[in-house]
């Protein structure tokens, strides 16, 4: 008996669409990574990355529940002395929501080279992708 091993030669991608309106943050990122990683797939290995590409639509209406939209907190440092800024999830939804959903799904790849070509295949827009706008007129 042998097992069937797959090489980079037959791997075949799709494209999926992902709508974030009225969806919960945390469950919209573990669709989008379960996808980016592959493991829906019958050939899945954790050491290849055979996921497929997502590309999210809407992100500026994206919810998330309880107190969390003004607990949870996003920071950053600039590496100087006094260089961390915090933001919360109400302003970072106004400023950069396309930022939220990639934050939340490349916390759930694996966080190594492999993590960072998975996340290469993840495309997020704010409203409607560019096609959708041009089907919606």
């Amino acid at each position: 008996m042998s097992t069937n091993v797959v090489s980079a030669k037959n791997i075949k991608r799709e494209k999926h669409i992902k709508d974030a309106s009225g969806k919960i943050l945390g469950r919209l990122a573990t669709e989008v990574a379960t996808i980016l990683m592959g493991k829906k797939k019958s050939e899945f290995v954790p050491y290849l990355d055979l996921g497929d590409f997502v590309v999210v639509t809407n992100a500026s209406k994206i919810k998330v529940t309880g107190k969390k939209s003004k607990d949870k907190i996003y920071t950053r440092h600039s590496g100087y002395p006094g260089g961390l800024k915090t933001e919360t999830f109400d302003k970072m939804i106004t400023r950069r929501p396309a930022y939220v959903i990639e934050h939340a799904v490349k916390g759930m790849l694996p966080h190594n080279r492999l993590g960072s070509q998975m996340i290469k295949k993840l495309k997020v827009f704010e409203g409607p992708a560019k096609g959708e706008q041009q089907e919606a007129k």
